[in-house]
């Protein structure tokens, strides 16, 4: 008898540590998407790229002074000069023709391809620059995507916005599905909890047990979200290289924070707010509930 009930606990602390590790895996996406967001953007700004088209007939003094002042600008990262015929042999490639074939000249201009410093990728920032490069000679044209970066940062502010209400949301759920989990368990115990606290034995006594008990859940519970989170973000970034920023320290320790934190504050609480609220019940109350 004491075999089986033995048995039926264990299934029991299994099932608390598998129903809480998903909802803190549930919580670790959330936190770690959170906290990744603001360097998702960093990259994408990154890589965005400003045009800037030079005349036909520029000289290489302009284009000199046009690369030393990108050379010591605060808002270009890099920048790269394209000449008219690298150009072309670069359409040809991805066209797999040459128009100056039927056109019977290069269609195309010199350029230079300039990366932006991500704090100057924006609307405001980018007509200042294009206003301030074509005022030096040799510039025709500045260009670039206008509404990408306006579209990114919205929906970058839309997605924050979202994860934190989904936040709130798991926040409540997860409480809810613990809290229920934790109390099936002190339930199958309450009249032992009764008989003990007839021969005596302070509240604080007979709640160790279930705290230590439901400390260990948290903390197993923590522990195969963090390996389960680290395992999926290494798989991932062997397939996407750009998701190695997930690896950073201060994103991953964080949410690996957040984790164990959360784990054995929740478990921890629940098993408090339970076993009081077993505590407080006179014995008929016990055989009704």
């Amino acid at each position: 008898m004491a075999q089986r009930k033995k048995k039926v606990i264990d299934l029991l602390f299994i099932t608390s540590c598998i129903s809480t590790w998903l909802v803190l895996l549930l919580i670790a996406l959330v936190s770690l998407l959170l906290l990744s967001g603001g360097r998702i953007s960093t990259l994408i700004k990154q890589e965005m790229t400003v045009e800037i088209i030079l005349d036909e007939k520029i000289s290489d003094k302009s284009i000199l002074a046009v690369n030393n002042e990108l050379d010591t600008a605060s808002y270009c990262s890099s920048h790269s000069y394209i000449s008219k015929d690298a150009a072309l042999k670069e359409m040809v490639l991805s066209m797999g023709t040459d128009p100056s074939m039927f056109l019977g000249y290069n269609p195309f201009y010199a350029s230079i391809s300039m990366k932006m410093v991500p704090e100057y990728a924006c609307s405001d920032s980018l007509q200042w620059i294009s206003r301030k490069l074509q005022k030096m000679n040799g510039v025709s044209e500045v260009s670039w995507q206008h509404n990408l970066m306006d579209m990114v940062n919205r929906n970058i502010r839309k997605l924050a916005a979202a994860l934190l209400l989904l936040a709130a949301i798991l926040s409540l759920v997860s409480f809810a599905l613990i809290n229920n989990t934790i109390k099936l368990t002190i339930y199958s115990r309450r009249f032992i909890m009764y008989s003990m606290k007839l021969v005596g034995a302070r509240w604080s006594f007979i709640r160790k047990p279930f705290l230590v008990r439901n400390f260990w859940i948290g903390f197993i519970s923590a522990g195969l979200t963090i390996a389960t989170l680290w395992l999926a973000i290494c798989w991932a970034s062997e397939r996407e290289p750009w998701l190695e920023m997930l690896k950073s320290p201060d994103i991953i320790i964080p949410t690996f924070s957040v984790v164990m934190g959360f784990g054995l504050l929740i478990t921890g609480f629940c098993a408090l707010r339970s076993v009081n609220r077993f505590l407080r019940m006179k014995a008929s109350r016990l055989h009704t509930i």
